[in-house]
């Protein structure tokens, strides 16, 4: 039986309370005291409410009892281990020395035993991560091992009167820290309705989209630069077997060899200077079940384009600095502003990767081979530039849009979109005239220093044979240019011969 006592607040009347149940001999399991309130758990069911109030009600004091199903200590816990029991990460708790004070319904759901036969064990049954990394005043999120599956363990330090009394564990696995990331980097759930086009061409491109998302194979996506070709490939994710899954892009032109190499395959603890003590997992883990999309796939270097290869065939992957392998399970798409097939020839991309990605190919066409779809787009884009810059009222005159729908936007898509924002920004009135649109005229290619170049020995040759022709009238003896140039008489004597060069 549990009671509530609402009684006054003074000093010494739970005493005396607790000095009524010695007396009568009624044996108390538990009792939890609060301003204004008494609560007790009696073990005995046999007395009566009615026996106990004729007692308690003669205290100076006591205003009120009353028979209550739980305590309150006992249903915050009820609430807590029901809160507890809903999240599907495993979470548990332990005392300073290590030992399992409480677990959720998930922790024993992995390990596939009874929660009530983890309390009281040590958590190095389960986790190989030394207890001391349990207790640092900064941790950081650390790969652990639960349950023969890879976790990030979330570790929060719990101080009683700051004095160290224990640690919670959130395990969280590298799937679901993947989706999380998948949800930081894309937003929301794309549509091919989303993609915003009419043209015939265009049309087709999608409807050729639609079908390959159906299909659970690579796709090489190729593309001048700012046509759209990741919104396509999240699109292909979305609509596939594989949409509640994560999808993950890397651009393989804006990182470093090196981390480009643990970015993708993750690194083991001790891999290199300056690594994660409790290593990291790479992208390819973190997708499994997923989609990976390698953006600018034809930068990717050439030992990397060996081992990428190596991981299409049979999706086992090794981490840097790791010594063994898993398997996963991730569909690849790639996609590429360049040419494959003449970086092929010049031996620049491997043909046998080539071959491993375009399995399924996609072509988007440049915005100038799709006019039609300018105006749609000019729509859209100034609607969204209204709302930034404030200005509700914002729209092109007739020459204006014919100025833009003329214009080649040799960077596409992505050039339009910040071309019509800064149009916006600066515009003076509601009508946008023809004069307000300012467009570039195109950026030609650079030439490159010399077209003729063929190999660095070539060049090398080329800037000797320049300098001993400028230097040699100045310093006309093999003697006086060695000196000049801090090399032996012979060397510049040969290369005079070498050259032909004469006084």
């Amino acid at each position: 039986m549990r009671i509530q006592i609402a009684s006054q607040d003074r000093v010494g009347i739970t005493q005396e309370i607790l000095s009524i149940f010695a007396q009568q001999g009624w044996d108390l399991l538990a009792m939890e005291v609060s301003k204004g309130f008494t609560y007790v758990h009696l073990k005995d069911n046999r007395v009566r409410l009615e026996q106990i109030s004729a007692q308690l009600l003669s205290v100076d004091g006591v205003k009120s009892i009353a028979q209550v199903e739980l305590l309150p200590g006992e249903r915050k816990s009820q609430q807590l281990h029901v809160l507890l029991a809903k999240i599907p990460e495993p979470i548990i708790d332990i005392d300073s020395k290590g030992q399992i004070l409480m677990a959720n319904v998930a922790a024993g759901q992995a390990l596939a035993v009874e929660v009530s036969k983890l309390i009281g064990k040590p958590i190095n049954e389960y986790i190989n991560l030394p207890i001391s990394d349990y207790f640092k005043e900064q941790v950081t999120p650390q790969e652990v091992r639960f349950a023969q599956q890879q976790y990030f363990a979330d570790i929060t330090v719990v101080k009683a009167e700051d004095e160290l009394s224990g640690a919670v564990l959130v395990l969280r696995s590298l799937t679901s820290v993947g989706r999380h990331l998948s949800h930081l980097q894309k937003g929301h759930f794309n549509q091919f309705a989303g993609i915003i086009a009419n043209s015939a061409n265009m049309q087709d491109v999608i409807s050729q989209a639609n079908r390959f998302a159906q299909l659970d194979l690579p796709v090489l996506i190729a593309g001048e630069t700012g046509t759209g070709k990741e919104l396509f490939a999240k699109a292909i994710h979305d609509n596939g077997p594989r949409a509640n899954k994560p999808f993950l892009a890397v651009n393989c032109a804006a990182l470093p060899e090196h981390l480009l190499e643990s970015e993708l395959f993750g690194y083991a603890s001790g891999a290199f200077t300056g690594a994660r003590n409790s290593g990291k997992p790479g992208l390819f883990e973190l997708a499994d079940g997923g989609t990976v999309f390698l953006d600018e796939i034809a930068e990717i270097p050439s030992y990397l384009q060996a081992k990428l290869l190596r991981f299409l065939q049979d999706f086992q992957l090794r981490r840097l600095g790791s010594v063994t392998e898993k398997k996963v399970d991730v569909r690849i798409i790639s996609a590429t502003h360049q040419d494959l097939l003449q970086r092929i020839e010049k031996q620049d991309f491997r043909d046998d990767l080539y071959y491993r990605l375009n399995v399924l190919s996609l072509s988007i066409p440049p915005l100038r081979e799709r006019r039609q779809d300018i105006p749609l787009l000019v729509e859209y884009f100034l609607k969204d530039a209204r709302k930034q810059v404030n200005q509700p009222d914002i729209s092109l005159s007739d020459l204006a849009l014919h100025k833009v729908c003329q214009y080649d936007w040799p960077g596409n898509v992505r050039q339009l979109q910040n071309s019509l924002f800064k149009v916006a920004a600066l515009a003076t009135s509601p009508t946008i005239s023809e004069r307000e649109v300012i467009l570039h005229p195109e950026v030609k290619p650079q030439h490159k220093v010399d077209e003729q170049v063929i190999d660095w020995q070539q060049a090398q040759q080329q800037f000797e044979r320049n300098l001993l022709n400028k230097l040699y009238p100045l310093y006309p003896s093999t003697r006086k240019l060695a000196e000049r140039l801090k090399v032996s008489h012979n060397k510049i004597a040969m290369k005079l011969r070498e050259y032909q060069i004469k006084r």
